[in-house]
This record gives C-alpha cells, structure tokens and sequence, in this order.
C-alpha cells in the first residue's frame, strides 16, 4: 500500500485530518509522525501559513523519504488585525502540553471582552503543503468564516473550537457533528483541493 505522511503530533488534529483524507484518497495509507522514526519538528519561523506549512512537510519528507503532507492554520480575527494568524498556537506564550488552547481561549475573550457583536467576525485559515518524492510541492488554501462568541461551548474540536460559530451555524465548532465540521472547515476545504495532487503523485 502506498503511503504518505500527515507531518503532526496533535492527536486530534491528525484525526480530523485522516478522516478526511482517507475517503479522498482510497488506497493509501496515512501515517502520522507517531508511525515515523521520531526526529526534531523544524520551527515554524515564516509569517504565512504557507510558508511553515511548507517548512513543515519538506522536513518530513527528508527524514522519513515518504511524500508528506502538513498544514499550518490559525485564527484571524477582524477586531485584532487579522492576529493570532501563524501565533495561534502560541498565542499566550502557553505550550499546549502545559494548557495553550485553554490559555489562548482565555487570552483571546480576554482581548475582546468589549467587542460588540458586529466586530467580532473572524475566519479559521490553512494552508496545506504536499511535498512529493520527485520534488514536487504544492499548496491549497481553505478557510471557513465565522465569528467569536462570548464563551466556550462545547466538547469537541480542539484549539479555538468553542470559541468560533461559522457563518450559517448557531453552534460552536466544537458542537458541530464530525461530518458537518468536515464539510465546512478551513481544512476540510485545503484537503479536498490538494488531495487530487497527492492521488495523481502516489499513483503514477
């Protein structure tokens, strides 16, 4: 079977990315960096997400010499100038180990305690990069619009999740079912728009 790698160590988000991924690519095997002998993460040092989406799979591919995939996605909020953007992850200085999404959640509803509703649109952004054995490297975007609540709702999803209602849905995506978040997400959309590359490099 032919594989490729999802370059991430966040559980959850490698599950959301196999459950998308391997519906649109029958007949490959997706591992994540725990299949893979372990090695150093490069770091995310480029102002796009683009960039370290990029930095993020070309490394995968040099270490494990299996095409690779990997994303870089943050939350941009209108109110904050597009910020935490490529921060997202470490917006609070907090590592996710010792409590960042917790910390970043709390930062950021700290930040707009007195943004009006009107103010508080915001989009979820990813770039996802495919670098393949011959050296081809290609990158699509998605992104899912919305806005931020005024509390966390919800069990599911990780990261910003319960603090973000996308446009059309009253509910967190931390309350969506799997599939509708699937459909609808900044991911979902990167991964359907690249994953016709990675079919026509692992099986050509």
């Amino acid at each position: 079977m032919t594989q490729v790698v999802l370059a991430s160590n966040n559980a959850k988000k490698l599950a959301e990315l196999r459950r998308i991924l391997t519906p649109l690519v029958p007949g490959i095997e997706v591992l994540g960096l725990a299949d893979v002998a372990p090695y150093d993460e490069p770091a995310e040092t480029e102002p796009t997400f683009e960039g370290n989406a990029l930095i993020k799979a070309r490394a995968c591919l040099e270490v494990t010499g299996l095409p690779s995939l990997a994303d870089d996605s943050g939350l941009c909020v209108d109110a904050l100038n597009g910020m935490p953007g490529v921060l997202s992850a470490r917006w609070s200085g907090v590592t996710k180990s010792d409590g960042g999404d917790a910390a970043n959640n709390a930062l950021l509803l700290s930040q707009l305690s007195d943004v009006p509703d009107v103010r508080r649109g915001a989009q979820f952004r990813c770039a996802m990069a495919f670098c393949s054995t011959d050296g081809a490297e290609v990158v699509e975007l998605g992104e899912m619009a919305g806005r931020i609540l005024h509390g966390e709702q919800g069990e599911g999803g990780f990261g910003y999740d319960p603090l973000f209602a996308a446009d059309g849905h009253d509910v967190s995506t931390a309350e969506l079912p799997a599939e509708e978040k699937d459909r609808i997400s900044h991911r979902g959309k990167a991964l359907t728009a690249i994953a016709p590359a990675v079919v026509a490099a692992l099986t050509s």
